[in-house]
């Protein structure tokens, strides 16, 4: 696979990751397609061993929705940008501290986004606790799921 095809397939699966944070977007879908890309290009047994966890990692993840709250921003009293600044601070924090940066960042963003826009940390805290409820644990859910397939990818291109 040539590098022009691996960052095109980056790309996709960055716009998969985004996808997760938009209503109506597929992101997960986006993310796996983009593997099944990759490996369908690639043909070797790490792409394929890939595309086989993301598979089920994915599956998985869809069969936990269910369980999971429904997603309902406008209830959480928090303005929209604070998720997104959530979701791209976990994409960033699972790159930079691995699988746990991106807990840490997607939680930690909405906690310093919500402290400005609030003005007090008690206040912070509680409207965190709001957005979880409301839209984060299934935005996080669906976001981790996704991180793990691209860091799988990732791994398999470093060390694969």
């Amino acid at each position: 696979m040539s590098v022009w095809q691996l960052v095109a397939v980056g790309l996709v699966m960055l716009l998969g990751l985004v996808g997760v944070l938009v209503p109506g977007v597929p992101g997960q879908a986006i993310v796996w397609a983009a593997v099944l890309w990759w490996a369908l290009t690639d043909m070797t047994s790490p792409a394929w061993g890939v595309l086989i966890g993301a598979t089920a990692l994915l599956l998985v993840n869809q069969a936990l929705k269910p369980v999971l709250p429904p997603r309902h921003p406008a209830e959480s009293g928090a303005p929209r940008r604070t998720l997104m600044i959530g979701g791209v601070a976990g994409i960033v924090g699972f790159f930079v501290v691995p699988v746990v940066g991106g807990i840490a960042g997607f939680v930690g963003a909405i906690y310093g986004a919500e402290r400005l826009r609030l003005g007090s940390r008690g206040a912070g805290w509680t409207s965190v606790r709001s957005v979880m409820r409301a839209t984060g644990y299934a935005v996080l859910v669906e976001l981790f799921a996704c991180l793990l397939v691209a860091g799988a990818w990732v791994g398999a291109l470093i060390w694969g």
